[in-house]
């Protein structure tokens, strides 16, 4: 163990990192529940078996990739927000993109991905844009995620104008739904919502690890009696998931280079740059794995390497976009140190599988409130955007507020970036204030956004 992780060197052992890695398998869990309700049959139409598969076995891999290989206590799996991304490529496509074709789209992201790390233009565009507009992402993602946690858990319901064929879009058909409140006393669904949305809130506030995971499990288990959770299959279930429902290998790789799908894998490339990279630096910086520079930016890049070849992976296995999670923080926290903490992470994902049956009886009533409570993870970085600067508030809050009214990731990005670039433009030529270097590259994609809805629409 010493010898394959320098567990000396880096003062720590190996009950500490196994310690550590449990921890960070606990806190980020979650997303065996979750993952399903954005690309499961209640979301992109994956069977739910598939997703659980891959989900399990695509977190496990290639976490165990990041420890063996990078030595680094960093954990991946299905990332939030390019989850919920997948599922509105799938449902406002009016049947034109498959779920097997948005995995194509996943698939040749990650090659992309590779090819930027390669050659080191991954580190130029995530210098190209600023700071604030990369939390801003992460803020409109969190938003975006919340309000479906409302409507999967039936708090905000759909009130549906006359008319209207909710078939295919029954979740994110924002333009032809009006939201009213939920009906709490007779809904059993909407109850056991309020009931694991106070328990993991509680769960946080006494900062219990896996906050999200015990919350997810009580409430399941509180839903038996309230006849929300269906135990009946579990009599007849294998222990392992069914090979005939799995979407392994079913992607479409082809089909992802229709019209229209070119935009969707530079949006899946585009959110992962930044969502990487934040979280792999900072886990790295709290684990002191930075403290030398010149070793610091060598695992760095080879954790990239990692996490890029982990986005195709996850599309091979039949599931979206595999990033690192912040959760890794956690297992941090806790000592962990090198990559037997990630080992042990991704050994006991790979153990999940043999709750597969359990998982999968879990209610949406259950799981949806977990996905309000990332939201409001992820809006708790706001405070890092200087909102006091016009300049910087008003591109920042364009991103934020127009991925949860649009429904779109890429119209929030869009927005922000060419405001940003507009803005401090005019205030270099005609303000008072010191000059803000712009990068040429911030150009270069705003020119292409305008051309793009000038000449393909909003979408």
């Amino acid at each position: 163990m010493d010898r394959l992780f320098k567990l000396k060197e880096h003062g720590t052992t190996a009950r500490t990192e196994i310690i550590a890695g449990l921890t960070t398998f606990m806190t980020m869990a979650y997303i065996l529940f979750v993952n399903k309700l954005f690309l499961g049959q209640g979301g992109a139409g994956i069977p739910d078996e598939g997703v659980f598969f891959a989900t399990a076995v695509g977190a496990g891999l290639v976490t165990l990739a990041m420890g063996l290989f990078v030595n680094i206590p960093v954990a991946l799996a299905p990332g939030m927000g390019l989850n919920a991304y997948f599922m509105t490529v799938v449902l406002t496509s009016n049947g034109e993109i498959t779920w097997q074709t948005a995995l194509g789209a996943v698939f040749l992201s990650g090659i992309i991905f590779i090819i930027l790390t390669v050659t080191k233009i991954r580190q130029l565009l995530v210098t190209a844009v600023p700071h604030s507009l990369k939390v801003a992402i992460t803020v409109g993602i969190g938003l975006f995620i919340t309000i479906i946690g409302f409507k999967l858990s039936n708090i905000m319901m759909v009130s549906v104008n006359p008319g209207t064929d909710t078939a295919k879009t029954p979740i994110l058909n924002t333009n032809q739904f009006n939201i009213v409140m939920g009906d709490f006393i007779h809904n059993k669904d909407t109850m056991l919502a309020l009931i694991s949305l106070l328990i993991i809130a509680i769960l946080m506030v006494l900062r219990v690890k896996g906050a999200l995971l015990i919350g997810i499990v009580a409430a399941t288990l509180i839903g038996i009696p309230l006849g929300v959770t269906n135990t009946e299959g579990l009599s007849q279930a294998s222990w392992l998931p069914s090979f005939d429902h799995l979407a392994v290998g079913k992607l479409d790789i082809a089909g992802a280079f229709g019209v229209g799908i070119i935009e969707i894998i530079l949006i899946f490339t585009f959110v992962e740059l930044f969502d990487t990279f934040g979280t792999l630096v900072g886990t790295a910086n709290r684990a002191g794995l930075l403290k030398d520079k010149d070793k610091g930016e060598k695992t760095v890049g080879k954790a990239m390497l990692v996490d890029a070849a982990g986005v195709s992976t996850g599309a091979l296995l039949g599931t979206s976009t595999i990033t690192a999670y912040v959760e890794s923080a956690s297992g941090v926290a806790e000592g962990g140190r090198t990559g037997l903490t990630a080992v042990t992470t991704g050994v006991l994902f790979i153990l999940a599988l043999f709750i597969a049956p359990l998982a999968l009886i879990v209610p949406s009533a259950a799981t949806a409130p977990a996905l309000i409570v990332v939201g409001v993870l992820m809006m708790a970085q706001v405070k890092e955007i200087e909102l006091d600067l016009f300049r910087i508030a008003f591109p920042a809050f364009l991103t934020i507020i127009m991925m949860p009214l649009t429904y779109s990731i890429a119209n929030g990005i869009s927005f922000g970036i060419v405001a940003y670039t507009v803005l401090t433009a005019i205030q270099n030529a005609f303000g008072s204030a010191k000059r803000e270097p712009i990068h040429w590259l911030l150009w270069v994609i705003s020119i292409l956004i305008v051309l793009r809805y000038i000449f393909l629409g909003a979408g």
